[in-house]
């Protein structure tokens, strides 16, 4: 409990987020676990067509992707139970880890190894996905002031966590959780059991009450009124104060569309490329680059490896369903809240 400002927190809730650029984090932990693997596989594939075993072309990437996976749980338990400052362990990994693969990003510049060979851009990656997990993680000390500072920030729960009858708690749990709505699984083992009722559901957060979306749409179309002040009122004012009051989540709703409309083509385009790669007999690649006494591939001839594909495929297709279930879960939510303003 060092460093615990517990005793300053009226209410303790599990699902109760404390430390800024939380979403930002959890994106970037995400596509540094993906690029990852990328690299696992590349070393693994570049082991393969080489006369000798290189333990050093995937072993470190397999040990940074059990650091990403840990830090992810000890990030989710250290900010739930607001134990800020033991943060600086993740400050220090960051830290160590940025530096080192600057290090080795400079050791391929100074090879010859550009943007042809696919290690080189993978670690080129790394270097910005440390740097930013650092600018967050220093961002976090500059707002709490948990370190460093002589007066931490006090931090209180939101008013729809201090009312114990709400219990929609998708607006408050981690991404993780809002991706795949595990936080509902307490519910449904619930209802599972034994018939539920309104009590048992509870409360809606405040957001998302009918009164509180009213006055939003409200005060939007009172900016229409003033604007248009000269002129009469009609349909169009009334769609302006729609999209001001509601635009946003709609147009994230799209956005998650688009994304899993694009995603789409991954699946045609993997399964062409191993049904090429398996009908050609040879799954082999010939590399022709060798530098510091190992192969560096392209990524055309990363990708022309079937399993690589097969591996792309499943990223892919799971993206694509959570990409596309978020795009309904939002605008779902936001058709209630806005036929509950009107």
């Amino acid at each position: 409990g060092w460093g615990s400002q517990s005793s300053k927190v009226h209410i303790h809730h599990s699902t109760w987020l404390h430390f800024p650029g939380h979403n930002l984090r959890w994106i970037l932990t995400f596509i540094l676990l993906f690029v990852l693997v990328c690299e696992i596989a590349e070393g693994i594939v570049s082991d393969g067509v080489s006369e000798s075993r290189h333990l050093h072309l995937y072993m470190p990437a397999g040990m940074a992707f059990l650091a990403a996976i840990t830090s992810v749980v000890y990030y989710h338990n250290i900010e739930t139970s607001n134990f800020p400052k033991l943060l600086i362990a993740l400050l220090f990994y960051w830290t160590l880890a940025f530096i080192t693969k600057t290090i080795k990003f400079v050791k391929f510049c100074d090879n010859g190894v550009g943007f042809s060979q696919l290690r080189f851009c993978l670690t080129g990656l790394l270097v910005i996905l440390y740097g930013m997990l650092l600018a967050v993680e220093i961002n976090v000390i500059r707002v709490r002031r948990y370190v460093f500072f002589k007066t931490p920030k006090e931090v209180k729960p939101p008013e729809d966590l201090q009312d114990l009858g709400v219990r929609f708690l998708q607006p408050f749990v981690n991404l993780l959780s809002k991706g795949t709505y595990w936080w509902m699984n307490t519910f449904i083992k619930t209802a599972h059991k034994k018939p539920i009722d309104l009590k048992t559901i509870g409360k809606l957060p405040i957001a998302m009450r009918a009164l509180t979306n009213y006055i939003r749409l409200n005060e939007a179309f009172e900016v229409q009124k003033n604007k248009r002040s000269t002129s009469p009122q009609g349909s169009r004012s009334i769609w302006r104060a729609l999209c001001c009051a509601f635009g946003r989540p709609l147009l994230l709703s799209s956005t998650f569309r688009i994304l899993a409309d694009l995603l789409g083509f991954a699946g045609p385009l993997c399964i062409s490329g191993i049904v090429h790669n398996v009908g050609k007999g040879n799954n082999t690649i010939r590399p022709q680059t060798k530098i510091l006494g190992v192969f560096f591939i392209s990524s055309q001839e990363f990708l022309s490896n079937a399993y690589v594909l097969a591996v792309l495929l499943f990223f892919a297709l799971l993206l694509q369903r959570t990409f596309l279930q978020a795009s309904y879960y939002v605008a779902i939510e936001t058709g209630i809240n806005l036929r509950g303003a009107i």
